[in-house]
């Protein structure tokens, strides 16, 4: 087994230990503010490059669907347990800001990075457009269910006195659809499979181990991310920056640190069908699995408790970008003024939110 490793592999493998290992004392050990948050964003980067070299291993192997949604399951990992906390916490703002955030962050940030760096490196991007609408069709969908809630709320409609209980029917039926949409997000295609036979003749990671890589370091990523959010608080009152610019643009990059990293890679290597379904199927589960698992896991975890309610502002910022993005990929190519375009939409939403 260590003999499909290359130097290159072991070298991250031995970084990303140690960084973990650094990350962990800064935590724990009375240390400089800004070093703990140093250390904790480096092992977080490491740890994405590390995601990034297992999911090369296993995309080959089970196509572009199937490893967007391994890989988005995994890379949401630091997001939930970041969430969890603050809710216990008593942060209701942050968490609400870190999962629209989120969603923003892969959706106008990391799409918009990807197609930039693509296009740049290789003009015209092509993917499958049949998969790109059943993706921008599922997140249209499951954020326009998502935000009834917060709707029947703003206009003021008799619901709005029984927002609790309808947000857990609306966390219940977005649950039973990301259940029924996983078949359809992992099936390959013709060309997918053919690609999986060549590299099945390839020396490369056993499958055991590449899937075990990928478990372990989302796992580390979770823990690593709750350290660099702890390192942040100081930084944030020193700052004055808001809670809600917080939990939209600081916990949401670091919580999704891995998608943001191993999508850009993807792009930048012309593997636009694996970038797209890494980058997109994060935002699908955060829409589908996150928010609704906070709703029910709230009545249990003690805290605060989380409802699908947003402010009105993160609630338009949202529609307008889940309908901008599906404009943009519905036909199936990118270039990299569509990548600008989304970043600088990103960029003014995130300033609307500097001070509160």
């Amino acid at each position: 087994m260590l003999a499909s490793l290359t130097r290159s592999d072991r070298r991250i493998f031995g970084l990303a230990l140690l960084l973990v290992a650094a990350a962990a004392v800064t935590r724990y050990v009375d240390v400089n503010d800004v070093a703990a948050f140093v250390v904790a964003g480096l092992a977080i980067a490491v740890l994405a490059m590390l995601v990034g070299r297992s999911v090369d291993q296993v995309g080959e192997r089970l196509g572009a669907g199937a490893t967007g949604v391994l890989q988005s399951a995994l890379g949401n990992l630091p997001e939930l347990f970041v969430c969890v906390f603050a809710l216990r916490a008593g942060l209701v703002k942050v968490v609400e800001a870190a999962v629209i955030g989120s969603i923003l962050g892969n959706v106008l940030l990391v799409l918009g990075l990807a197609f930039l760096v693509g296009g740049l490196r290789h003009g015209t991007q092509r993917f499958d457009s049949e998969r790109a609408r059943t993706i921008a069709a599922l997140m249209l969908l499951a954020v326009a269910a998502m935000l009834v809630p917060s709707l029947a709320h703003i206009v003021n409609t008799p619901a709005a006195d029984h927002e609790r209980t309808l947000s857990v029917i609306a966390s219940i039926v977005l649950l039973v659809v990301f259940a029924c949409s996983v078949p359809a997000s992992i099936r390959r295609s013709q060309d997918e499979t053919d690609a999986a036979h060549e590299a099945s003749h390839e020396g490369r990671w056993p499958m055991w181990f590449a899937i075990g890589v990928l478990a372990l370091t989302g796992v580390l990523a979770a823990l690593v991310s709750d350290w660099f959010v702890h390192a942040l608080e100081p930084a944030i009152e020193s700052l004055h920056i808001s809670q809600a610019f917080a939990g939209l643009v600081i916990v949401a990059i670091a919580g999704n640190a891995v998608e943001n990293v191993v999508g850009i890679q993807l792009a930048a290597r012309n593997q636009a069908d694996y970038a797209l379904s890494v980058i997109l199927n994060s935002p699908l589960q955060i829409a589908l699995v996150l928010a609704p698992a906070l709703v029910l896991l709230s009545f249990v975890i003690g805290g605060a408790t989380f409802t699908l309610v947003f402010p009105a502002l993160l609630v338009t910022t949202l529609v307008a970008s889940v309908l901008a993005v599906s404009f943009i990929i519905i036909d199936g190519e990118s270039v990299w003024l569509e990548g600008a375009a989304l970043l600088g939409l990103y960029v003014v939403i995130a300033a609307s939110f500097w001070w509160g």
